[in-house]
């Protein structure tokens, strides 16, 4: 009579695969678009990295002078958690480097939007491209590129005018900057303005800010919905000069050629996701990361990249983050594949979710891998049970989306040893789809030992057993 016990098993320890890769079936060869040349007239990459390094030099200067001033250890940011340079600390860097206090913060601050430092709590460290900076043009470009996408934050917002309202000309200027990189020359204020409130009016349209019901008698306020955005457009204006995107004066605005180029980046990565087959540039952030679920590793992050370019970067990581806490455990992990490619400017929002049960696996291997660890390692960062929860969390992304083959492979990427101990772990985790997990495992796996012990661990989970 054969035993009836379930065997131990051994699982072969492997690493999981990408889950970007998860539904290979569907995965296809798309043919390779010829690389895009810029508009005539723009300066050659060497050139615009030199423009890039002169435009970034103190920002440059204040980083290399952390990375030897600010050891391990040391306090050289706030304590605040926001990066800022405590007064002391200022002090020092300038009398070290020759420049004002204030020019050091605002060095400080520019090197910090262009991936130069990396600051982490109270403790700031070099990034990674000051590294590659003296012989890496495409490191120089992209830390360029990462100071223009944030340079909404480069100069400090109006007080005096509502948090909305301001947002609304944060999300048209991209429109307003296409426009000066298509006149290729100097651009009227007066013309911009109007395309502006063009774009504004757009927006609120698309919203359908339409009064519903009785309306109250309006009252006198300071600043409402038709506010002259003048004021706003001058300090988004100063705000991309303060980064070298244009030039500013005598009431009109062109274009430096490091900002034309920079804008064509981002007209071309648009162009790039209107050509794919999901068309995701238009869609909200879980639509486009299902989009994505269909396509191979690099051209999902191609899409990332282009419907990135497409938003705001703070409006576009908390729409991630939003579809990352939906039921669909496949986009949560697409969700933080997405925020790798937004890469520092996401760390304030990817930490301020790590204490959320759903979210911290994944919020912790993206700190650790922003932090500078090797992917293949960055797992280690994760407690026995935050492992064994990605592991449930990943099987449902299979079981919902890939084939059974792929659901037996995965237990093969267990940190457990034995099934047993996968079985009583993955029960202790709590994780809400344990259940239907186990069930597709067991309907999946071609060991029937095996398979009944999963169903019968699924039952006790179910029983609360």
């Amino acid at each position: 009579m054969t035993s009836r016990i379930p065997r131990d098993s051994r699982l072969r320890l492997v690493r999981p695969r990408p889950l970007a890769a998860a539904p290979s079936a569907v995965n296809q060869r798309r043919p390779r678009r010829p690389a895009p040349r810029p508009p005539e007239g723009t300066p050659a990459p060497a050139e615009l990295a030199r423009m890039a390094r002169s435009g970034l030099a103190d920002a440059a200067r204040v980083a290399r002078w952390a990375d030897g001033a600010l050891g391990p250890g040391r306090d050289g940011a706030g304590s605040d958690g926001k990066g800022t340079l405590s007064d002391e600390t200022a002090d020092r860097a300038a009398g070290d480097l020759g420049l004002t206090a204030p020019q050091i913060r605002a060095a400080w601050d520019t090197a910090r939007l262009a991936g130069l430092i990396e600051v982490h709590g109270d403790s700031a460290r070099p990034g990674w491209r000051l590294r590659a900076w003296n012989r890496d043009d495409s490191a120089v470009l992209r830390g360029w590129v990462a100071l223009f996408d944030a340079w909404s934050l480069a100069s400090p917002e109006p007080t005096d005018r509502e948090p909305a309202a301001v947002a609304e000309v944060v999300s048209a200027m991209p429109q307003v900057l296409s426009f000066l990189q298509l006149s290729a020359g100097p651009v009227p204020v007066e013309q911009l303005l109007d395309l502006l409130e063009q774009r504004v009016t757009e927006l609120r349209t698309e919203r359908c800010e339409i009064p519903y019901g009785p309306q109250p008698e309006p009252v006198e306020e300071p600043e409402t919905a038709d506010a002259p955005l003048a004021p706003l457009l001058d300090w988004a204006l100063r705000a991309l000069a303060s980064v070298g995107a244009l030039t500013y004066g005598d009431g009109q605005a062109t274009l430096t050629p490091l900002g034309s180029w920079a804008v064509w980046v981002k007209l071309e990565q648009i162009c790039v996701a209107a050509q794919s087959p999901a068309g995701n540039i238009e869609v909200a952030a879980e639509e486009m990361l299902r989009g994505c679920a269909q396509l191979r590793p690099n051209a999902a992050r191609a899409e990332y990249r282009a419907w990135l370019a497409a938003r705001p970067v703070g409006s576009a990581v908390t729409e991630l983050l939003g579809a990352a806490r939906g039921d669909d455990a496949l986009l949560r992990g697409l969700a933080f594949e997405a925020l790798r490619v937004v890469g520092a400017p996401a760390e304030p929002d990817v930490r301020s979710v790590a204490d959320e049960p759903t979210l911290r696996p994944y919020a912790l291997l993206w700190l650790a891998e922003h932090d500078g660890i090797d992917p293949e390692d960055a797992h280690e960062v994760l407690t026995r049970e935050e492992a064994t929860w990605l592991w449930v969390d990943t099987a449902a992304a299979v079981a919902d989306h890939g084939e059974a083959p792929m659901l037996v492979r995965h237990l093969e990427s267990a940190l457990q040893p034995t099934v047993p101990r996968l079985l009583d772990e993955v029960r202790a985790v709590g994780h809400p789809r344990t259940v239907q997990v186990l069930v597709a495992l067991a309907a999946a796996h071609p060991d029937p030992a095996l398979a009944k012990a999963v169903r019968r661990a699924a039952f006790q989970v179910h029983t609360g057993g």
